[in-house]
């Protein structure tokens, strides 16, 4: 973004994805999601400490913040990551911190700051 600062839609979603990343449970489903597409059931089965409508929870958040999208394939329901969120939230936060970071580093062995 070049130092310009989001939209306020920008940063509705960005809230959406910072929550949905904040619990650990989110995280790990999204992990399971990162190897393959899953089932809801799939999803549920890989956590068995919780109860399946927790886990539906969790899903819905991840859903509402758009980094878990959902397909119906005759009674299933396939779940996917969605990446987009995530390279966003990359491209706007840590890749600008990142390249200001190394800036800094260069200017501190160069000397000049």
């Amino acid at each position: 973004m070049n130092g310009e600062k989001g939209t306020a839609a920008d940063d509705s979603r960005d809230d959406a994805v910072f929550k949905a990343l904040a619990n650990s449970t989110r995280r790990r489903i999204l992990d399971l999601l990162r190897t393959q597409p899953r089932t809801t059931g799939e999803v549920c089965d890989a956590f068995p400490d919780l109860d399946r409508t927790t886990v539906l929870q969790h899903i819905r958040v991840l859903e509402r913040a758009e980094l878990v999208t959902g397909a119906r394939i005759g009674k299933t329901r396939r779940l996917a990551l969605a990446p987009l969120p995530i390279k966003r939230i990359h491209d706007r936060w840590i890749g600008e911190y990142t390249r200001a970071a190394v800036n800094l580093l260069a200017e501190l062995d160069d000397g000049t700051h």
